[in-house]
């Protein structure tokens, strides 16, 4: 095994998880100082904040004007559970899930929800399920970005105009770093503290028209806890989509998350924020196409996520290891790179299969990504001559 010297060059910022994600470039507790702390969510400043984080929220991600947008509790999975439990049983559901979370999803709707009448469509980590078998006149559920899993859907050209069902996207670590097509999208979910970098706790659901006719149409069979009602009366509750929020959000996260708006306004918007990604993400595809021992989970180029990149170790001595190996060596890399102070959380999330999985998103700077690459190659020769001279 040859011996690769220490890289002199680090990363400025070592942060490379996958959430919560990396501040944006240049971030300090100062960005914070104009956050009305000990006042009331409710008082007019603090409405006023909502409203302006909701504003700039469908500014940036050019969303729909006749959409709502809400900030929710319990971050994306909040939103999320709020529109399974909100929106599905008027009509069959396809469930879709490549990853974690998304098999999250299918647990909830069948186990949870009991639902009858759902079809479930699964593909492997690293793959992405055929959509021409999913039926758009259902309601249909799927991750447009799998976190867990590297793999993404390029496109939303798989979904019909002419759909008689709803379409509900978790789109958390989407959103922000890739084109979404609300046209085609009638619910969709994020947090804040994937993409732009905010603090965790709260979610943003946005709705179409047609989700909100469902809302103020259908009656679920079950009870609904107060965190998950939508409407009032049969109406929806449109406070909620002016910044009168379901429960008392903090402050601090609401300018937190005002600060990384504002940033991404000063980088060019969703444009701007998609090219960051892409740039970060393209520096790190190279590095791993040209290695020996390192190979993207997601084979397809085409479904392979800018932002949530997870790899898979490839060298034929460390695959021909048990399983259990495997995993130990990956892991081996992960806490020699965090205690170089390299980079921190990158191991694999703990469902999928064994490897890295560096975060690429917008509020990566591409210096810190191409740093990162000479420390990986340093971090396996380190690993591979340990585990030799055993």
């Amino acid at each position: 095994m040859t011996n690769i010297t220490k890289p002199a060059l680090r990363p400025e910022n070592p942060n490379f998880s996958s959430g919560p994600c990396s501040k944006r470039p240049g971030w300090s507790l100062q960005a914070l100082s104009d956050a009305p702390l000990g006042r009331s969510h409710r008082a007019k400043i603090g409405k006023s904040k909502l409203k302006q984080a909701i504003d700039l929220t469908r500014e940036i991600l050019q969303v729909p004007a006749d959409y709502r947008i809400g900030i929710v509790p319990a971050s994306d999975t909040g939103a999320v559970e709020m529109s399974l439990w909100s929106l599905l049983g008027a009509r069959g559901v396809d469930m879709v899930a490549w990853e974690s979370f998304g098999a999250g999803w299918v647990t909830d709707v069948v186990k949870q929800l009991k639902l009858e009448d759902v079809r479930t469509f699964e593909a492997p980590y690293g793959e992405i399920v055929d959509f021409s078998q999913v039926d758009f006149d259902r309601d249909v559920v799927f991750t447009w970005n799998g976190t867990t899993s590297g793999a993404r859907v390029p496109n939303a050209d798989f979904i019909p105009e002419d759909r008689q069902g709803l379409t509900i996207c978790d789109a958390t670590s989407a959103a922000f770093a890739q084109d979404l097509d609300f046209a085609k999208l009638d619910v969709v979910t994020f947090s804040w503290q994937k993409v732009l970098g905010g603090e965790g706790a709260h979610g943003i659901l946005i709705l179409s028209p047609r989700a909100v006719e469902r809302l103020e149409t259908y009656k679920p069979a079950w009870p609904l806890p107060k965190i998950f009602r939508l409407t009032k009366g049969g109406k929806l509750i449109e406070g909620i989509f002016v910044g009168e929020t379901i429960n008392t959000p903090s402050m601090l996260c609401v300018e937190d998350y005002l600060d990384a708006l504002h940033w991404a306004q000063s980088v060019g918007g969703l444009k701007g924020l998609v090219a960051r990604a892409d740039k970060n993400f393209d520096i790190l595809n190279r590095f791993v196409e040209n290695s020996t021992w390192l190979a993207n989970l997601a084979g397809q180029p085409e479904i392979r996520s800018n932002t949530s990149v997870c790899l898979k170790i490839v060298d034929p001595e460390i695959v021909a290891l048990p399983q259990d190996q495997q995993a130990a060596f990956a892991k081996g890399i992960v806490n020699l790179l965090d205690k170089e102070g390299v980079a921190f959380d990158i191991g694999a999330y703990r469902d999928a299969p064994s490897g890295l999985r560096i975060w690429t998103g917008a509020t990566v700077e591409a210096s810190d990504v191409e740093a990162l690459t000479h420390w990986l190659d340093w971090a396996f020769a380190e690993q591979k001559s340990a585990l030799i001279s055993k």
